[in-house]
């Protein structure tokens, strides 16, 4: 639990205010401030959301409960809040209202009538989207408090307005939204481009919807988590800026590109396919050795659509449509796949036959286009690239440590004891990387491409520096042996890469 400063004892024969129990995720205990000194605003901007002061009272000390139970745990032997926003039960087998005890919210011990702690966080924070869509749509209510700290949130405001930035910082933004960059930043597009709008989309759907897919991801996973699959969704949103797509696509495309961004690796168990297929994992089974990741983050995909209904107001047809082509776009994105994708694609480009008028070249472009987003890590600035780099082999090597103590043969790249994360990232950018963003610059020939080509250089250069006997080996002549073998590299580090 994070906590800015040591918190005094507080007077329990204080009533708490009854604006503050209709909050929505917090409470407060109301006391003399002379109690608590000021908070040092450098502790302030690290936090995540684990005190805050609310503007219209001053006396009050906030402390965001899904955070701060424990203390809840000592200081209250019955407190309940209970939800005033009526909704549809929530999914898998949760309750339709809220009804928790601070006591046993974060207890461990399972029961039979007792509510997992994941599941009533869903709740909670499903509560405050709610709360956000009817501010959103301009609907009255009768107490106005805030979502986040406003301070914190107008920074990010400042942040979405240049969402179009190829240096916006993922990670900042993900801290300052608490945690929730998968759901603001998606949101921000949609409404953006107007799609909400344009499809008649239900914004409480919409927002049910994103809720639901950024706790499907594991954010336990170093890298495959929601501050990359909203990272992915940021690249995705460059691209559709690009004068040829800006140009061509359709809003349908755009929403389709926009939510295979989102989901495209929804529920990710932090191991590539190779693991799961010599592991007997039954997704392996299920897929048939197949994309099973990938095939695995569509399906999840397609059922969170239909649990939250947010197409239910199209024809059927076009629902199922939506579906088809989304699960097109994330099968793209099998790592395994890409000499196929990448040959396909230069053949295009050497023929000049590329047709953005035709719905089936366009898509082709979309797939193309998530593609680069998922794996543009390298091509980011240096101080946003090295720590993907770090998070991606870190997750790497975890699955390596897994394979030693299961005593299975260790997949390419993963073994920390044989690799460096410079080697895996060196290897990495130039079989990968490389020849798909040279292939994107030649069909959109844009500063933006330049932009990410010319920070692929230096991300490279700055690896080369940290591997000293690589860059020695080659000057000494020995690589001649190293293209020779660049084949086998490349199928393993597409077999074997982290993305996959």
């Amino acid at each position: 639990m994070e906590l800015c400063y040591q918190l005094p004892v507080l007077p329990l024969d204080r009533p708490v205010p009854k604006h503050v129990l209709s909050r929505r995720g917090a409470i407060s205990f109301s006391s003399s401030s002379s109690l608590f000194g000021a908070p040092d605003p450098r502790q302030l901007s690290q936090r995540r959301g684990a005190i805050s002061y609310d503007s219209s009272d001053q006396t009050a000390l906030y402390i965001r409960m899904l955070g701060a139970c424990v203390i809840f745990k000592q200081l209250f032997s019955n407190v309940r809040v209970r939800s005033q926003v009526g909704f549809e039960p929530e999914r898998r087998g949760s309750h339709p209202y809220l009804g928790v005890d601070f006591r046993t919210l974060h207890s461990r011990a399972e029961s039979a009538g007792s509510i997992p702690a994941r599941r009533i966080r869903r709740l909670f924070s499903f509560q405050r989207h709610l709360l956000s869509s009817r501010l959103l749509r301009g609907a009255p209510h009768l107490n106005p408090l805030h979502i986040l700290d406003e301070d914190y949130c107008g920074q990010a405001k400042c942040m979405l307005e240049k969402v179009g930035s190829w240096n916006f910082d993922i990670f900042l933004f993900d801290r300052l939204t608490n945690g929730n960059s998968l759901v603001f930043l998606t949101f921000h597009l949609l409404s953006q481009y107007g799609l909400i709008e344009l499809f008649q989309l239900d914004m409480v759907k919409v927002r049910r919807f994103l809720v639901l897919v950024q706790e499907d991801y594991h954010n336990q996973n170093p890298y495959h988590n929601a501050v990359h699959a909203a990272d992915v969704t940021q690249a995705m949103h460059c691209y559709l800026r690009e004068p040829k797509l800006a140009q061509s696509l359709t809003s349908f495309d755009i929403l389709l590109g926009l939510l295979a961004a989102a989901t495209h690796d929804l529920d990710h168990p932090g191991v590539n396919q190779p693991f799961l297929i010599k592991t007997n994992h039954y997704l392996a089974a299920l897929y048939r050795n197949t994309s099973v990741l990938e095939n695995h983050h569509w399906r999840s995909a397609v059922g969170l659509l239909r649990e939250t209904e947010l197409f239910s107001h199209l024809p059927a047809e076009d629902s199922l449509s939506i579906e088809r082509q989304l699960g097109s776009l994330i099968l793209a994105t099998d790592i395994s796949r890409q000499n196929e994708y990448l040959s396909r694609f230069r053949t295009h480009l050497d023929e000049n036959d590329l047709n953005l008028g035709n719905a089936s070249h366009r898509h082709f472009v979309l797939q193309m286009a998530l593609k680069c987003a998922d794996i543009c890590n390298p091509c980011r600035p240096w101080e946003l690239s090295k720590q993907w780099s770090e998070k991606v082999t870190e997750e790497f090597f975890h699955q390596g440590d897994i394979e030693k103590k299961l005593k299975l043969e260790i997949s390419p790249l993963c073994d920390s004891e044989a690799n460096t994360i410079a080697s895996v990232q060196i290897g990495f950018m130039t079989y990968v990387v490389e020849p798909l963003f040279a292939e994107w610059a030649r069909f959109s020939d844009t500063r933006l491409s330049q932009t990410m080509l010319g920070h692929l250089g230096l991300n490279k250069a700055s690896w080369s520096t940290m591997e000293p006997e690589a860059s020695g080996s080659s000057e000494d002549g020995e690589s001649d042996p190293a293209r020779s073998s660049e084949e086998p590299s490349s199928r393993a580090l597409t077999q074997g890469s982290p993305e996959s």
